[in-house]
């Protein structure tokens, strides 16, 4: 790439001679090992500086595919937007395919037509063999995708950002342990769907920690609701039919009005209520106290580093080592909504 600068630009950036930039590039002589990578850093930083040049006067499209509730998918666009217009002088834009209810199918697709013009796709979706196999067409098509809120793991995305999901269920399994008391009871941990790895890992630490803080607590798993409020009704109510000691509620995947209704049609109450995301529901529900705590993340954080992520890819940012792509746990109560 040295040959796309000249020994004085190389020499200016550097800040040795051009001299030494010349005796290094054409090995004429002896260069110190500390001076030569100071120019090699030199052609480094000048490179990023000419794409970032080139790329600062297009539009580069990025396109966010999403298979979640509405009421989580407007936090999501509600943070990016907030956060697009910081990576000037690159013009981003977004586009958006958003969907409540979609088959891998339909999302493959959707997925394909990505791979068209995108510099990029943040992509929200089940751990599917279909879309792992569609991110790799993706990969071999120069097309990055950064995974957000729920992993797929296997696939060959460059990144993914979000929450310590397992974290986030110990952390709710401790709160939970610290509000029953000690006596057998059963908690149901409501996901959205058993396809979303997010949702797996969450349910995944918080069986693992409740079982070593309050073994006598009774764990019960009611999926397929999708965090849609018709779908997670009845689900729930199934569940409150087949086991009558369900009195708390780890919800993982949303739908949490129609939790709360669910138990009211059956004449029952709920002792302890965890949830996650600090949507419009939630905290009505919080104001309310009929959830105890809700459990969130900065979203914000979360598009920040998904934007770098792609950014960096095509080489218009630098390489960041000590940046970490886990966004903090934060727990909110009532009282500090």
């Amino acid at each position: 790439m040295a040959r796309s600068f000249s020994i004085k630009q190389i020499a200016a950036q550097s800040g040795v001679s051009k001299a030494t930039v010349d005796r290094a590039l054409h090995q004429r002589g002896s260069v110190s090992p500390r001076t030569a990578r100071r120019i090699a850093q030199a052609i480094r930083d000048l490179e990023l500086q000419q794409r970032a040049s080139l790329a600062s006067g297009r539009t580069l499209p990025i396109d966010l595919v999403m298979h979640a509730p509405e009421r989580f998918s407007s936090l999501v666009l509600a943070a990016l937007l907030s956060q697009i217009n910081s990576f000037a002088p690159f013009r981003l834009t977004l586009r958006c395919h958003i969907f409540e209810e979609i088959s891998p199918e339909e999302l493959q697709r959707e997925l394909r037509r990505c791979g068209n013009d995108s510099y990029g796709v943040l992509l929200k979706a089940s751990d599917h063999p279909l879309l792992q196999s569609t991110i790799a067409e993706l990969a071999a098509l120069n097309v990055p995708v950064v995974t957000l809120v729920t992993d797929l793991p296997s696939s060959e995305r460059i990144s993914y950002v979000g929450m310590d999901n397992e974290g986030a269920g110990r952390t709710a399994a401790w709160l939970m342990s610290r509000w029953l008391p000690a006596a057998v009871q059963t908690v149901a941990v409501v996901i959205s769907s058993t396809g979303f790895r997010g949702e797996e890992q969450r349910m995944e630490g918080f069986i693992q920690a409740l079982s070593q803080r309050a073994p006598y607590l009774q764990i019960k798993a009611v999926s397929e609701g999708y965090g849609i409020d018709s779908l997670t009704f009845t689900q729930m109510c199934t569940a409150l039919e087949q086991d009558p000691s369900i009195q708390s509620i780890y919800s993982v995947g949303g739908g949490n009005s129609a939790i709360l209704q669910a138990f009211s049609a059956m004449h029952r109450e709920v002792n302890v209520f965890i949830g996650h995301d600090l949507d419009e529901e939630n905290r009505r529900l919080l104001a309310a106290e009929e959830m105890d705590a809700v459990i969130d993340h900065d979203l914000h954080e979360d598009a920040r580093s998904a934007f770098k992520a792609i950014l960096r890819f095509h080489g218009f940012l630098p390489e960041a080592e000590d940046e970490t792509a886990s966004s903090r746990v934060i727990v909110v109560t009532p009282f500090n909504i």
